[in-house]
């Protein structure tokens, strides 16, 4: 079986679609399926070093990179080499998955897909939500009407992460079979005294709790929702360290910043950039509780790495496998209000009992659900029923086309 994987971008910054799409192609190769991703070089304002319009190793990934074009409305990542080699190359593979809605290599590579009757899947990664398509509302419902309904309503299936991500494909009208298989998380290497390394590292008292945030630092995630919320916790003289981790836009980061400087919190956050690797597993093995609360998230792999090292998380209903979340005890899943949040993080920061025990459960949690090796095996399954264009095996599936891998 030879599977492509098409996406714009793999831009480090990107954060977890990047890493989901590595991880699950590293995964599908080791189950001995035969696949390969094809992208361009976007990399947000700049572009990847990388060699073009050849296959090359990437993070021991196979990737076809090509060369992308930057006009103005620069989220689209238009590329015409990529246009032609999937004309040319798309034969040469069983089944096509994409990544991403409204945004040209994934519409591409499925129309090519369909004229050249191969079979395709696609992931909406969660902008089907409402929150989603309410930005740039209009331009959506244009490109809706004229590509993405069609698209959908073409492909073999739907791959969607969890049930609310299903809910949403069903309530934008698509009626294409959809299986609903989490994404994976691996357990990084365990750092020795990490605690101390992470209190060294960032100035931090050692008797203070961290309060982690890893994503992007983008209005979609909420952060500063989180610096209000922590800033009452101040006033109310609670003692915590915030770690704000991830890229962002230097508009929004100069008001992040300046945000944290009006509320008098400065002494008390961290805002580190990007981090990956070592210093990443830094921040999630040594920090004591994880915050997340995001407007709209279709899975939120970042929860995932924070509770597979047993670091207790508080969501919001709008992050998709906060259902699990709550029916596993894994963390706190309030709305994303000030008052809420408040009260959820006061109620972690003063018992450290109540933070061991949800970061045991939701270590429990991601380790049953989160293997890659487990969905990739459950994914070549849906994949050879996609490439016979046969239903979704009935041991996967209910009569409403909509299924829980095991």
């Amino acid at each position: 079986m030879k599977v492509l994987h098409v996406i714009p971008s793999i831009d480090p910054a990107l954060g977890g679609p990047t890493e989901v799409v590595l991880n699950l192609v590293r995964a599908l190769r080791e189950n001995g399926i035969d696949a390969e991703i094809a992208t361009t070089n976007d990399r947000g304002s700049e572009l990847l070093d990388v060699p073009l319009h050849q296959r090359v190793e990437y993070e021991q990934v196979p990737i076809w990179f090509f060369p992308r074009f930057s006009p103005p409305l620069k989220e689209f990542i238009f590329s015409a080499a990529l246009t032609r080699w999937l004309w040319q190359h798309a034969r040469d593979y069983d089944l096509i998955e994409t990544h991403y809605l409204f945004s040209y290599a994934p519409a591409c590579a499925a129309l090519i897909a369909r004229l050249q009757g191969i079979p395709y899947t696609m992931r909406t990664m969660g902008q089907l939500t409402p929150w989603a398509l309410s930005q740039s509302w209009l331009k959506k419902q244009i490109y809706s009407f004229l590509i993405e309904r069609h698209n959908l309503n073409c492909a073999e299936m739907i791959h969607c992460t969890a049930p609310g991500e299903a809910q949403d494909v069903r309530k934008f009208g698509i009626q294409t079979p959809s299986f609903t298989l989490p994404l994976g998380v691996d357990r990084p290497v365990e750092l020795p005294d990490a605690k101390q390394k992470l209190y060294e590292t960032y100035g931090i008292p050692t008797t203070t709790p961290v309060v982690l945030f890893l994503s992007r630092l983008h209005p979609k995630k909420r952060p500063d929702l989180l610096i209000q919320a922590l800033s009452q916790l101040a006033a109310q003289n609670h003692n915590f360290h915030l770690i704000l981790a991830g890229s962002g836009e230097p508009q929004y980061l100069n008001y992040l910043t300046e945000l944290v400087s009006s509320l008098g919190l400065s002494p008390r956050t961290s805002i580190t950039g990007f981090v990956v690797g070592r210093d990443k597993d830094l921040l999630l093995q040594a920090s004591d509780l994880f915050v997340l609360p995001s407007f709209s998230e279709n899975f939120g792999i970042a929860v995932a790495e924070a509770m597979v090292v047993g670091l207790p998380v508080v969501v919001t209903p709008d992050i998709q496998i906060s259902p699990e979340i709550a029916a596993a005890s894994a963390g706190l899943v309030v709305e994303g209000q000030i008052a809420p949040l408040t009260n959820a993080i006061a109620q972690l920061l003063s018992s450290p009992e109540l933070r061991q025990q949800l970061g045991e459960n939701g270590r429990l949690l991601a380790s049953q659900q989160y293997s890659w090796q487990a969905i990739a095996q459950n994914l070549i399954s849906i994949y050879t029923a996609a490439i016979e264009r046969q239903p979704i095996p009935t041991t996967f599936s209910n009569p409403e086309n909509f299924v829980t891998l095991p």
